[in-house]
């Protein structure tokens, strides 16, 4: 992840307007040819629409965000429009179908049963990642989420899952540091709330900081104050840089990867997003290194130093642990453990105070539980049917990541009466799983009763998979079951939510980038008594 940046100087000489032309022709020639070889050799392939040369079914299916604001367009689901779409489409071409985003083809996956027949079982066909330009320049294809599947990807998930679970994850032991945390933000709610005189509060930087304040004392062996300002800040800059690679003409370096080099607007941006990032992040490590203790390690970056540098004295030239796959590891679970958790505590607050009726509901099964006396415990899990029926069918509207994290056919394979080339990106449409009208009655209505019997007690569904399915399934699944509900419950036992007086109700339809966010809405927040 090294920031790269041009002199003004370099960039007014290279970047003349008839270079540019030039460099636009020299693209989309080299498309055209590209485009036109790859069509000649995919046969047997899903149906689908027919492609435009050189943008494929880009301006069809993927029109980003910032398009459709430029052109006045709005939907109900104006940031989900990607998935709600691939979800319609399966309606005319079949729950497996083909598109092309540029030349390279996509093959899209709807409806759980063809999710999980591809994903589970074909896991060695099904479970790689493709080079996406505008991710593959930054991550290098390191790390755990975009690294790509094989036995290098298997040994460092596991020692990693493995590490994570020695310092707690999933574990009873983890709870005193989400309580923690939870402390601290409800002492700020209290404070806050006082301040803004009922005009509502933010919550999104409280909870964002507790969240990743988590998964930073299991990486990093450290927690950081909310009001640390560097940390504020790199938390912020992690949330633009999401928005940035999806939802602004950075979405284009996937097509023209050299746009990614350009030296203004939003390239430029993410260069520096990245940039901040990547020091902050580095500036921990180098930390770390100066101060092991191979005898008492302090959290997974110490363990990992350590499995270096037995590794290296063992004479292992060519082992992949290193400071620099380390780097890329970090930055994974940094981003991957604060964004999707903080979004799911972020939408059940959202349907909460859209919903007051379940609010009570909820709380009034908290009260009768575990009462007002004492912190709600993982353990009272099971005894809260119907608050973890609400959480789960939050999960199931929201989809924190609609589209999953793409995969790729690793080699040609048959899938369904299909042929699927080698190197084609696999697209799982979580959003239509969980909104699939076959195997949810009255799938776009938020009604928690339905993971619950006819005894109330909760129904577990095979089609429910918020944390996707397969072999790439969400390593930090438990601690983000965990997070949300300690999270939610320590709240609402705490607090009553409701919007402010005379707002109106938040927009349900969320922000799409990596990850689906709830827009922003602020909350009032009073003491229950």
């Amino acid at each position: 992840m090294v920031s790269l940046s041009w002199p003004d100087s370099l960039s007014s000489s290279v970047l003349s307007h008839e270079n540019i032309v030039a460099l636009i022709v020299f693209f989309i020639v080299g498309s055209l040819i590209r485009f036109y070889q790859k069509r000649r050799d995919l046969a047997n392939i899903p149906p689908g629409p027919k492609p435009w040369p050189v943008v494929g079914n880009f301006g069809g299916f993927f029109i980003p965000t910032f398009v459709q604001r430029r052109f006045g367009q709005q939907a109900e689901s104006t940031d989900v429009n990607a998935a709600v779409n691939l979800m319609k489409k399966a309606e005319v071409y079949g729950n497996v179908y083909s598109l092309f985003v540029g030349s390279q083809l996509v093959v899209v996956l709807n409806g759980y049963e063809v999710v999980k027949d591809a994903l589970s079982n074909h896991p060695e066909v099904f479970s790689d990642r493709p080079i996406i330009p505008a991710i593959t320049i930054m991550t290098k294809r390191k790390g755990i989420v975009f690294a790509p599947y094989g036995p290098v990807w298997r040994k460092q998930r596991k020692f990693c899952h493995a590490t994570l679970r020695s310092f707690g994850l999933g574990k009873l032991s983890l709870e005193p540091c989400i309580l923690k945390g939870l402390a601290t933000v409800k002492a700020e709610l209290l404070r806050m709330n006082e301040e803004s005189g009922g005009a509502g509060v933010d919550l999104a930087p409280l909870i964002n900081n507790a969240v990743s304040n988590v998964i930073c004392s299991l990486i990093l062996g450290q927690r950081f104050h909310h009001e640390d300002s560097e940390f504020s800040t790199v938390l912020d800059l992690m949330v633009r840089g999401l928005e940035i690679c999806v939802n602004s003409p950075a979405v284009l370096i996937n097509i023209f990867p050299l746009l990614y080099h350009f030296p203004f607007g939003v390239f430029k941006e993410l260069r520096q997003v990245e940039g901040d990032i990547t020091a902050f992040l580095k500036r921990i490590i180098a930390k770390h290194r100066e101060t092991l203790d191979r005898d008492n390690p302090r959290d997974l970056t110490d363990m990992y130093l350590i499995e270096m540098l037995a590794k290296q004295d063992a004479g292992e030239e060519d082992s992949s642990f290193t400071e620099d796959y380390l780097f890329y590891i970090i930055g994974d679970l940094f981003i991957a453990g604060t964004d999707t958790t903080s979004n799911s505590v972020m939408w059940f607050l959202l349907y909460m105070v859209s919903h007051p009726d379940i609010q009570d509901m909820v709380q009034a099964e908290i009260d009768e539980v575990v009462g007002r006396d004492r912190d709600p415990s993982f353990n009272d899990k099971g005894s809260l049917p119907f608050t973890e029926a609400t959480i789960m069918e939050v999960q199931r509207l929201t989809v924190v990541v609609p589209l999953a994290i793409p995969h790729m056919a690793s080699e040609r394979t048959e899938f369904r009466g299909y042929t699927i080339p080698k190197g084609t990106v696999v697209l799982p449409n979580l959003w239509s799983v969980h909104r699939d009208p076959t195997v949810w009655d009255d799938p776009d209505r938020f009604n928690p009763a339905r993971f619950l019997d006819d005894e109330r007690k909760l129904l577990r569904k095979e089609c429910f998979i918020p944390f996707g399915i397969g072999r790439r399934v969400c390593m930090g699944e438990q601690l983000a079951k965990m997070e949300l509900f300690l999270t939610v419950t320590s709240l609402l036992q705490a607090f009553k939510f409701r919007l402010p007086e005379g707002a109106p109700p938040p927009p349900m339809h969320g922000r799409f980038g990596l990850t689906l966010a709830p827009c922003p809405f602020t909350v009032c927040v009073s003491p229950r008594r």
